[in-house]
């Protein structure tokens, strides 16, 4: 009877660790709430914030949080990124759910697992072209991508940041405008060229024609270029004094063409340098093409772009 009663006893007592164990599990779970940021019916607001032939972005602003972004920029491939800019950068490192959340009207459809988003300390949130293009058509169908992450400045509350897809239509039809209008090539493309002439003329070649168009193209939505160098060259045929004023008609043709189409004539420099500086031999009908060249670089004020998968 006595071992009966102290077994009996032993197991009033699990009992009753188990249930406060379970108790303080539930008040802890009762503690910790989610705060929600969301803009509202009323100040939800879709933009193109930007829409060059160099850079598209899409913002939605999220309220008491940060904004949302959607960016595209001028490249020989497609390219699109989003990013999660926050007030208050994260603390440390960790995940964020990212859910599409069905409108009320749609009652009973679960919510969309869309991707996971690393959170890195002291730097906003971002995701790839994929999960980015899968987004704004959750968007377009009236869905809300939400994200959800632990709250690094407090372990009771877990926050929940949200897109809101109303007024999304007209600016996202904005946005798909913009990205079709960018470049197909790059700063980068571009930033030292080598231009071919025909022979004893200061005429380009055709593909080299086309690749000015580009540079003339490109340096009218740039504002950020300091400078644009060109020097011009020649073969070793026709003797020194004519090669040289032959160079220098060059780079005055070449600079009078950027200017024509809408360049500052203060950041383009010239020089001719005639038979100067050879790099291929005379001797070959394809050494004397090589040598027949204008070489440009374009030097930009600012730093290095965002570079966008």
């Amino acid at each position: 009877m006595m071992k009966t009663a102290i077994q009996l006893a032993a197991l009033c007592c699990a009992l009753l660790l188990n249930s406060a164990g379970e108790a303080a599990i539930n008040r802890q779970e009762m503690r910790q709430s989610v705060r929600q940021y969301a803009a509202t019916l009323d100040n939800s607001a879709w933009s193109v914030k930007t829409s060059t032939a160099l850079r598209c972005e899409l913002v939605h602003a999220i309220p008491q949080f940060g904004e949302a972004r959607f960016v595209s920029t001028a490249s020989k491939e497609s390219n699109l990124l989003f990013q999660l800019k926050m007030q208050r950068q994260p603390d440390g490192y960790s995940l964020a759910e990212v859910l599409s959340i069905p409108p009320g009207w749609r009652a009973g459809e679960q919510a969309k697992a869309l991707a996971d988003m690393k959170l890195l300390k002291q730097f906003d949130g971002d995701l790839p072209k994929q999960q980015a293009w899968t987004m704004l058509t959750e968007l377009e169908q009236g869905f809300s991508p939400t994200f959800y992450f632990d709250d690094w400045h407090s372990p009771y509350d877990k926050i929940a940041a949200q897109l809101n897809p109303i007024h999304f239509g007209l600016p996202y039809q904005q946005f798909n405008a913009c990205m079709a209008g960018l470049l197909r090539f790059t700063f980068d493309d571009i930033a030292l060229t080598v231009l071919n002439y025909q022979s004893n003329s200061d005429a380009l070649t055709r593909e080299s024609e086309a690749r000015l168009q580009q540079i003339a193209e490109y340096l009218k939505h740039d504002k950020a270029i300091a400078s644009v160098d060109i020097d011009t060259y020649t073969d070793s045929y026709g003797g020194r004094w004519i090669n040289e004023e032959l160079s220098r008609k060059r780079a005055k043709a070449l600079k009078a063409f950027l200017v024509s189409a809408g360049i500052d004539e203060k950041v383009i420099r010239t020089e001719g340098f005639g038979e100067k500086r050879h790099v291929a031999p005379n001797d070959t009908l394809r050494g004397r093409a090589t040598n027949r060249r204008a070489v440009v670089q374009l030097v930009r004020a600012e730093a290095p772009r965002l570079t966008i998968q």
